[in-house]
């Protein structure tokens, strides 16, 4: 491995010298290489990396499809709209991903062969749409250069009636494989009970393999960058009532006596058995997976957090915290939706170095879920009437470099901008565009720097073009995307000007129909000189060096 690795790199230098050698003069050749970030000053305001994203629900339809699009007289057309508007939301806020639902109720956003069509799309549980949204909703998001991260629920079959199927398998669509095989399930809180709904057991060996391969079927058949859990495992505590499974854990309890522990088991192999699936079909898809922001007390366990409230550990069966020293998730995105000061049931100033501390010597990244929805509400209480809080958490997430991003919940709170919030912790925290973080486990190979051939202004700003030398050939990696850096004058390029985003305007996918590629620098003023970098980016946003510089005056 080690001397494979060695023969690569030494290609790699060879062919970096024959272009430096032959690149034209009007290119101003510089053999810049982007230094750790360490060796330079950075602004925190503008990180070269952070992953920023929005969760886009489907379940009830909260964001995306809407119910009304479900009637339109062009459903399918209003429904590709109303998505694409979301992710003109995404770019307008230099996010770089989104989180999209694509099965959240035992059901499908794509052709499935192993579950029904989602009722969120048509309005009727397993009707066909007549398109394939999860194809057009990955193409669109990468057409953008953002990740499309695939939202999946594992257990919930249901929502409550009246809207929902409740507790009846027989409302569920007619081939659903809950009503084929009703042993998998159970209700919970019971019928007849407000509330009440369907989930698969998972304490059933059967069970879990289903849902593994429901899942599987759309990280095969989809060119997706990540697969991401929320907080729903076991079902979270209704009342008294008491999960009907005593029968499931007199059958298959692997020797477990306590009933809790086995439990969590079930969920524990649920996380380290999807994330071998995944990486053993895509190795460099991600697994991430967003729990409840407490796992457990340190009154109760002094590995804890400092809170009182409820722990995910106990009431849904959550080990998050095995998850990520076990490293079987990729990423961890905990729901970090309170506010900072005295509340000591949960302060997010208390929480977010917990989580910073469970993450550190491992390879997960951390990420914070952050509660968009509660801004601007006054029945959340005075503290989320301050238009700059949710800014605030962000800028407390400066202080904790295990924080590598947020994701905003949801779509619908993030553009409705109450209280001017969004548009506050945009400016202060998101100005600049910023790549994804790398995750150095995950496969890739040395990639070259592109070479710039034209620089030309037009009537729309700046248009560049570059090529990419033996892309993807031998062992070099593919270019999946290019960042563009832009400078002022025409001077020489200071290698720290590459390690934060303050130069950094805009990335683009590469088009894998030509040889040229080719983006506009819409944001340049007429009339000023600049000098253009481009770097090349794998799928898993590992940069190359920057190309030789051009400048345009």
């Amino acid at each position: 491995m080690k001397a494979t690795r060695l023969r690569a790199a030494g290609l790699a230098v060879a062919l970096l010298g024959t272009l430096v050698a032959g690149t034209p003069a009007s290119a101003a050749p510089d053999t810049t290489t982007i230094p750790a970030t360490t060796d330079c000053t950075t602004d925190p305001a503008t990180p070269k990396r952070q992953f920023r994203a929005m969760w886009i629900s489907s379940v009830v339809n909260i964001d995306w499809p809407t119910k009304a699009s479900q009637t339109a007289p062009d459903r399918i057309a209003t429904q590709q709209a109303e998505y694409l508007g979301w992710l003109d939301l995404a770019q307008k806020l230099h996010h770089n991903a989104v989180v999209v639902q694509v099965r959240p109720t035992a059901d499908a956003f794509w052709p499935s062969p192993h579950e029904p069509w989602s009722e969120y799309l048509t309005g009727v549980r397993g009707q066909d749409p007549g398109w394939d949204p999860l194809a057009f909703l990955v193409t669109e998001a990468h057409k953008r250069n953002l990740e499309f991260h695939a939202w999946f629920n594992p257990y919930r079959i249901s929502m409550p009636a009246p809207g929902g199927a409740g507790a009846d398998l027989t409302k569920l669509a007619p081939n659903h494989p809950a009503r084929q095989h009703p042993e998998w399930t159970f209700a919970y809180p019971p019928a007849g009970v407000a509330g009440s709904r369907l989930y698969y057991n998972p304490g059933l060996p059967e069970v879990r393999e289903f849902v593994q391969t429901a899942m599987m079927d759309a990280v095969q058949r989809y060119d997706i960058d990540g697969v991401h859990f929320d907080d729903y495992f076991y079902p979270y505590p209704s009342g008294t009532h008491q999960v009907p499974d005593d029968a499931t854990f007199a059958a298959h309890n692997r020797g477990f006596t306590d009933k809790a522990d086995w439990r969590r088991d079930n969920i524990n192999l649920l996380v380290r058995e999807m994330n071998d699936r995944i990486k053993a079909a895509k190795p460099w898809v991600k697994f991430g997976v967003s729990p409840f922001g407490i796992w457990r007390n340190k009154s109760v366990d002094p590995l804890g957090s400092d809170t009182t409230g409820s722990q995910s550990y106990d009431i849904i069966s959550a080990d998050t915290r095995k998850w990520i020293k076990e490293e079987w998730i990729d990423y961890v995105v905990p729901q970090l939706y309170w506010y900072i000061g005295q509340y000591p049931a949960a302060d997010y100033a208390r929480l977010v170095p917990w989580w910073a501390e469970q993450v550190r010597g491992t390879r997960v990244q951390l990420y914070i879920g952050q509660a968009d929805y509660k801004s601007g509400e006054p029945a959340y209480g005075p503290y989320w009437m301050n238009p700059r809080e949710l800014s605030d958490h962000l800028t407390l997430n400066r202080s904790y470099p295990e924080v590598l991003g947020n994701v905003h919940f949801s779509a619908v709170q993030v553009k409705a901008n109450r209280l001017g919030a969004t548009d506050i912790y945009a400016a202060e925290h998101y100005s600049r565009p910023a790549l994804p973080p790398t995750m150095t486990h995950l496969p890739a190979k040395p990639l070259l720097f592109p070479v710039v051939t034209k620089v030309e202004r037009d009537a729309d700003g700046v248009r560049l073009s570059w090529r990419q030398p033996a892309d993807g050939h031998g062992p070099l990696g593919t270019a999946t995307s290019y960042a563009v850096y832009r400078f002022d004058g025409d001077g020489p390029v200071d290698p720290c000007g590459f390690a934060d985003a303050a130069h950094l305007v805009g990335t683009v996918r590469a088009d894998a129909s030509t040889a040229v590629q080719s983006w506009r620098d819409e944001t340049a003023t007429p009339g000023a000189t600049y000098t253009y970098a481009v770097t090349a980016l794998d799928r898993l946003w590992n940069e190359s060096a920057p190309s030789p510089v051009r400048v345009v005056r």
